[in-house]
């Protein structure tokens, strides 16, 4: 991309009819109208006959094909981004755009000056969550090969280049666009991955519901404890409905005890749909009578807006269970077919794996969800076996999902759980051992996954 100085100053690529770039000269062009109607410039002998003007860039078609890097370093506002192509060519110095319409439009813009249609355009970006979510979207409505590429990754690479410790936006988009041109094995973002964030939305909303209503049981167990710890030996569960109703009405020792035992008996068998009835309504107010739970109104309180809270989480996380279960119903898996691994996990786990075609065996699989095993070796130090830890610098949520299914799959399958038994019997720890399987489990499920076909038990 230069300059012509000698005619206007306009913005202008020339190319050999071999499609290799040359740096042209001012008597390589001739306007046929003036500056300001112009609308084709024709070059020497030797070049391709015609280009059009857009504005103040000139574009002529080559019969080459030259493939065009463009970095973008993805902020909350604002996305610097940085265009070269496989010459090494700088075709746009870092310049920034907005995060919003506008921006992005003005993004395709330089794209489309800095390219021919012959071109081969490679788009990079890191995977900053919901920050990148958007420009992502727009990149692939207009057809552009987009890379998602992970921020460690680009950390690294950035580090190899330079012993400074230096790190810019301005870096960031120069680092990725030089990513795209390397060696580096990048698979492109699809369409389909893209929506499956619907999924993943889906999926980790109703993880971070289910930890917040984990949190708020563990604040019902401590607050009956205070108020009437004598309970928590009287039924099965200090979190069965039937009991959340008691404490809702009754919410402490003082409150059961000065009951009248008929109402108290009443509330109880309707919680309980009949199931509690005279006798554990005397047992529960006569424990009450004699409890040494302390009277604190304000703990009683408390303990009635936090069942409260989780009877809203209850409702919350149905909803979101209904909207997981209408997709996966839709897309039907074969991961459905494996005993033990329900809507649930399933759904959570294909939604962070998303495109298995990004992976081109099981072990990058398990490498994503951060199972492998680490290896540090120097010297006469090799940290393997006994010293080889688990990664865990992948996605935390596939390696929860991972781990709970493979659970109930050495549960419900006899061949995991005869395997679950064997690393047991070789002295393994439980959660050791449920790694192995997990990482057998991954291997079944991309099998599956990549054939389309149905679990079959051996």
């Amino acid at each position: 991309m230069l300059h012509c100085k000698g005619c206007c100053g306009l913005v202008f690529f020339s190319y050999r009819i071999d499609g290799s770039r040359k740096a042209p000269t001012t008597a390589l062009c001739r306007f046929v109208n003036q500056l300001d109607t112009a609308q084709t410039v024709y070059v020497e002998q030797g070049y391709n006959a015609k280009c059009s003007v857009d504005n103040s860039i000139i574009i002529l078609d080559h019969g080459g094909i030259i493939m065009v890097c463009v970095g973008i370093d993805v902020a909350k506002d604002k996305h610097d981004c940085f265009i070269l192509n496989s010459e090494g060519e700088v075709l746009a110095d870092v310049f920034t755009i907005t995060n919003n319409r506008d921006g992005f439009e003005t993004l395709l813009q330089r794209i489309q000056s800095c390219s021919c249609p012959t071109d081969k355009i490679k788009v990079g970006l890191e995977a900053t969550g919901h920050y990148s979510y958007n420009i992502l979207g727009f990149l692939l409505e207009n057809n552009l090969q987009t890379f998602l590429i992970n921020p460690l990754h680009t950390n690294l690479y950035r580090k190899s280049l330079s012993l400074r410790q230096t790190k810019t936006d301005r870096i960031d988009a120069r680092t990725i666009a030089s990513m795209l041109l390397s060696d580096v094995d990048l698979k492109s973002y699809t369409d389909t991955a893209y929506h499956n964030e619907e999924l993943k939305s889906l999926t980790r909303y109703r993880f971070c519901k289910v930890q917040e209503r984990s949190k708020l049981k563990q604040s019902v167990s401590r607050l009956v404890n205070i108020l009437f710890p004598e309970l928590e030996t009287l039924v099965p569960s200090l979190h069965l409905t039937s009991v959340y109703t008691i404490l809702s009405e009754f919410p402490g020792a003082k409150q059961i005890a000065d009951a009248h035992l008929t109402h108290f008996k009443a509330v109880l068998s309707d919680a309980s749909k009949s199931r509690y009835g005279r006798e554990k309504a005397v047992s529960i107010r006569d424990a009450a009578k004699q409890s040494v739970g302390s009277v604190m109104p304000s703990k009683s309180l408390e303990l009635k807006h936090t069942i409260s809270l989780i009877r809203e989480l209850n409702e919350e996380i149905k909803e979101i269970e209904t909207a997981i279960k209408s997709i996966m119903d839709e897309i039907n898996p074969p991961i459905l077919t494996i005993p033990g691994i329900n809507y649930r996990m399933g759904a959570m786990i294909l939604a962070e794996i998303g495109d298995f075609s990004r992976f081109d065996s099981p072990d990058k699989v398990l490498a994503y969800a951060g199972l492998s095993p680490s290896t540090y070796q120097s010297g006469k130090l090799n940290a393997t076996g006994a010293y080889a830890h688990m990664e865990k610098r992948g996605s935390r949520y596939l390696r929860y999902a991972l781990f709970n299914a493979t659970r109930f799959v050495c549960r419900w399958n006899p061949t995991f759980a005869s395997y679950l038994e064997k690393k047991r019997s070789e002295g393994k720890h439980y959660n050791v051992a449920i790694s192995h399987a997990a990482k057998k489990l991954v291997r079944l499920i991309f099998a599956l996954q990549n054939s389309g076909e149905a679990f079959r038990s051996a």
